[in-house]
């Protein structure tokens, strides 16, 4: 059973657990709402430390609460700890390098196991590299999926691709820069070189740079020029299957009625399923037997 709290983002007793986006380049994308968390949170739990001080530094706001690390190796580890503070009735705020907290980054064991004890959960929500990739790219937005990084072993890499080459929706990718190029070859093969994509380098910082095109022109370009920067991709979803014909399924039509079905039910369900007339199916079967 979940807990029913407050629009202000407290649990009763006024504690929360704080998910705030920092600025993924420009400083200036910084929200009022993060700077008063880093000013008042009991407790800024950072992915890594000099970064966040770093970031308050360029921010012109001092970090008035204790400030611990919080990273994938120890987030399980310090969840229950952070949540003590919320429970008690502090505020802890969860910060990670860049973006949005548990979106490719550190903070979903913890909301689970905030969600676990019925603890307050909010956000302060602000800059994500995925949806700025995927807004800047000129590809679908209405229906989307995030892959998250590659897997780095080409055969893994090429396997998780071609399983997701009939995917219809836009799909987003983080890729170090290291790897780009044959992160671009490899979807190019799954999915074909004139896939419509977009490369989303160093988004809203100086370098700001989107390349579009298809994928094989997209990964000749990595390969030439050595992209650098955090790197979003964004592919086109598949486009959608020709519509079956009576020929496509006639086949299936009479395997099954060579292996003891009724030709009447099979052709009404090889019909239904395939999407073709049943009468221009049932023909076609006589036809051919």
């Amino acid at each position: 059973m979940t807990t029913s709290t407050g629009p202000r983002g407290t649990t009763p007793d006024g504690g929360a657990l704080v998910l705030a986006a920092t600025p993924i380049g420009n400083s200036d994308d910084a929200s009022g709402h993060l700077l008063r968390l880093l000013a008042d949170a009991d407790i800024v739990a950072a992915e890594d430390t000099r970064r966040l001080h770093a970031l308050a530094a360029r921010l012109g706001v001092t970090v008035g609460g204790r400030v611990v690390s919080y990273h994938e190796h120890n987030e399980t580890a310090r969840a229950d700890e952070l949540l003590d503070t919320v429970a008690s009735g502090g505020t802890v705020a969860v910060v990670t390098d860049a973006g949005m907290p548990s979106v490719s980054d550190p903070g979903y064991r913890v909301v689970t196991r905030a969600v676990e004890r019925g603890l307050r959960v909010t956000a302060a929500p602000g800059p994500s590299a995925v949806l700025t990739a995927l807004a800047l790219s000129g590809l679908p937005t209405d229906r989307f999926t995030f892959e998250g990084f590659p897997p780095r072993k080409p055969g893994e890499r090429a396997r998780s691709l071609v399983a997701l080459a009939t995917e219809p929706r836009t799909m987003v990718f983080f890729e170090a820069p290291h790897r780009i190029a044959e992160t671009l070859a490899a979807m190019a093969q799954a999915f074909g070189d004139d896939r419509h994509g977009a490369v989303c380098r160093e988004l809203t910082k100086t370098y700001e740079e989107v390349l579009r095109g298809g994928l094989g022109e997209l990964a000749a370009r990595a390969s030439e020029e050595h992209l650098r920067g955090e790197i979003c991709v964004v592919v086109a979803g598949a486009p959608p299957a020709p519509p079956a014909s009576v020929d496509d399924v006639v086949g299936e039509v009479l395997d099954r009625v060579a292996g003891g079905e009724r030709l009447k039910t099979v052709v009404a369900e090889v019909a239904e399923a395939a999407g073709v007339p049943k009468r221009e199916l049932y023909a076609a079967a006589l036809d051919a037997r």
